[in-house]
């Protein structure tokens, strides 16, 4: 079973940005990876996928910067 790393990871890979060497620490969006588009629809895909609801104050390019910091994010809001 694929943890949330993992999941969160493989979904950037293969969606997102597939031309590029992602790593759980890559910065995605300080580094140009993902725009803003992008990440609504990492957002998106999240919330269907765990069944959440991430809020709009919680959904900062801090949050969602690397695979580690969505992880993060997914943990405040008991995805595990």
């Amino acid at each position: 079973m694929a943890t949330v790393k993992d999941t969160v990871l493989e979904y950037v890979r293969t969606e997102i940005a597939s031309e590029r060497r992602i790593t759980y620490d890559t910065g995605l969006i300080s580094l140009g990876f993902v725009n803003s588009l992008e990440m609504v629809a990492v957002k998106s895909y999240l919330e269907k996928h765990y069944g959440i609801r991430i809020p709009d104050e919680m959904a900062t390019r801090e949050a969602f910067d690397s695979v580690d910091s969505i992880t993060r994010l997914l943990g405040k809001l008991g995805v595990r």
